[in-house]
């Protein structure tokens, strides 16, 4: 006679969210004990996450959390849109920026090689793949630690989010409004000073072959490249851009307005699924191959 019976289906359910069906089979095979038939349902997880594994996943979301002097972003990828909105998936976002503001992470490498909530997170985040039924990754993290003030913004659709520090008091709504001109005019660098020297060299090599096929006669050439750069850096950096709530004024003009000194000391900008190549997929194919 079984050791068990609807109630412990039922509760087994709530505390591990796995289907009804399994929760009775990790039951019956550990003769009713709840914690065993935890552990057999988190191995078996660990099997099904694992054959997930190879799934791309260039959906998700950005997300972002300020607490204090520190501010984090991170982006959590799915293998689809649909998933990323997912209440379990929205659930689990939470989860891993409340253990990141927790702990001092340098690298996404540390956080997905630390512990939450007593096991490690490379278990945890196996289960919530078998659990949610797509693989999930913890891709790209940053964090901005300051003494001045700090600022976010995460777009509508989750997508897009920047966090943004200066080194004054008291800016944080300026620094709101900083972040939201950087999700929408995606600015490469901080600063003329963080551009690297390789990039300015190859943007002056662009402009005066530019120049050159323009017709531009050589001896007029280097009077005409700074002007080039002056653009590229104003186009290309955020405290150099226009802002786009006020275009009278560079984003540092803005900033600075009401305190002379205050000044951009860093800035983040994540959008989700940069740099990942999407596989595209016959869904007919897809469809057939899972029903052979």
């Amino acid at each position: 006679m079984a050791n068990f019976g609807p109630k412990d289906i039922k509760k087994l359910r709530e505390i591990t969210d796995a289907g009804m069906m399994d929760c009775k089979q990790a039951l019956a095979a550990t003769d009713g004990d709840m914690d065993k038939a935890q552990e057999w349902l988190r191995k078996k997880g660990l099997g099904a996450a694992a054959k997930k594994a190879g799934k791309v996943a260039a959906e998700g979301v950005v997300a972002v959390k300020v607490e204090g002097n520190k501010a984090i972003i991170v982006e959590i990828n799915s293998q689809t849109d649909f998933v990323a909105k997912n209440d379990k998936f929205q659930e689990f976002v939470n989860e891993v920026l409340d253990y990141v503001i927790a702990n001092d992470f340098d690298t996404v490498e540390e956080l997905n090689a630390g512990t939450i909530n007593g096991e490690p997170f490379a278990d945890y985040l196996a289960l919530k793949i078998a659990t949610i039924g797509e693989n999930l990754i913890v891709r790209r993290y940053a964090k901005i630690v300051t003494d001045g003030s700090l600022g976010s913004y995460v777009h509508a659709n989750n997508r897009v989010a920047v966090i943004v520090a200066s080194n004054a008091s008291e800016q944080e709504e300026k620094l709101k409004n900083i972040a939201m001109h950087a999700a929408a005019m995606n600015p490469k660098y901080l600063n003329e000073a963080t551009v690297p020297a390789d990039i300015i060299e190859k943007e002056k090599e662009i402009a005066r072959e530019q120049l050159i096929k323009e017709g531009k006669p050589e001896a007029i050439l280097e009077k005409i490249l700074p002007g080039k750069i002056k653009r590229f850096l104003q186009d290309n950096t955020l405290e150099n851009q226009k802002f786009v709530m006020d275009d009278k004024v560079t984003v540092g003009q803005y900033l600075s307005s009401d305190n002379k000194d205050a000044k951009l000391t860093d800035f983040v900008r994540l959008e989700v699924g940069e740099g990942i190549e999407k596989v595209e997929e016959d869904f007919a194919a897809e469809v057939a191959k899972q029903m052979a």
